[in-house]
């Protein structure tokens, strides 16, 4: 397992080693060993949750506030996504910049997103099958979101406006956000 900084304090690009042969390949997709020497993090995960989408479809920004806030270990199974995280932690050296990393069942990379980020995805493939592992619960009274069109961030989702899916409550969450303090970290 090789691990990669991004730009954002505390988020990591995890890259398994893959072994492969005549047959197909092999890789273990997580480790809780190596990923805490690896990252420093004490984390233990407690909920796997999986998705499949369409091209186009963008879910997203997400994030727990509180104590429901939730550190993320995303991966792509099938298909490809850009992958966005926002750091939103009052305080952080990369407080309000966000990092997007294209993932695919090609590439096998992971992105690790701590607690305290806002979080979302676009499927650029046909389609994809999204899985990711979250160190807390989720709880519906501690959801967030920003909008994925959010002027202070203006994240480029590569596809065309007219040609992003995203849902109805989605939409409705709220653009230029204020970020400060609101996640308690």
């Amino acid at each position: 397992m090789n691990l990669q900084p991004t730009q954002l304090e505390g988020c990591f690009i995890i890259e398994p080693k893959v072994f492969g042969d005549e047959r197909g390949y092999f890789f273990e997709s997580f480790n809780q060993q190596k990923f805490q020497e690896l990252t420093g993090y004490d984390t233990v995960f407690v909920q796997d949750n999986q998705s499949y989408s369409t091209k186009g479809v963008l879910r997203g920004l997400h994030f727990q506030t509180g104590q429901s806030a939730q550190a993320k270990l995303v991966r792509v199974i099938k298909g490809e996504v850009l992958d966005v995280a926002v750091d939103l932690r009052a305080g952080s050296k990369t407080y309000g910049k966000h990092f997007s990393l294209i993932i695919s069942e090609k590439n096998n990379k992971q992105l690790f997103i701590p607690r305290g980020f806002a979080h979302g995805f676009i499927v650029l493939s046909d389609d994809a099958i999204f899985q990711y592992k979250c160190d807390n619960y989720y709880d519906k009274a501690a959801e967030g979101g920003i909008h994925y069109a959010d002027p202070d961030l203006n994240i480029d989702w590569i596809l065309p406006h007219e040609q992003l899916i995203v849902s109805a409550k989605d939409l409705e969450l709220p653009r230029a956000y204020n970020f400060g303090g609101l996640l308690n970290q």
